[in-house]
């Protein structure tokens, strides 16, 4: 099955929420948590989705490379310039979805365009 979600003038929480529970597949009646189900889902006008001028500047998505000084906190902005709006979808997608074996199987199911 696929899904589409529109992310125009929406907030990037809200359609990753949407999106999460869509590639869970918590919205079928034959929901189970040890099972990828076979679901699509795409989030259209990634770029077009509302996003304060604060939180440009002040978020931050880090990640840390194992060694001494490999720690690396690049705002929101930064992001964006470098990877895309779609990135931000999928940092959070990535955040919602079940800590197990089968989060990177899930997100494969996720399709982002700008």
């Amino acid at each position: 099955m696929k899904y589409v979600l529109d992310a125009e003038n929406k907030r990037i929480g809200r359609i990753a929420t949407e999106a999460a529970v869509f590639l869970m597949g918590k919205n079928d009646p034959k929901f189970a948590r040890n099972i990828v189900p076979a679901v699509t889902v795409e989030i259209k006008n990634a770029s077009k989705a509302l996003i304060d001028d604060s939180k440009m500047s002040q978020k931050t998505y880090s990640r840390y490379s194992g060694y001494p000084g490999g720690l690396k906190q690049p705002t929101m902005s930064q992001v964006i310039e470098k990877k895309g709006h779609g990135e931000l979808f999928k940092e959070a997608v990535w955040g919602m979805l079940p800590k197990n074996k089968l989060r990177s199987k899930m997100i494969l199911n996720l399709i982002i365009t700008e």
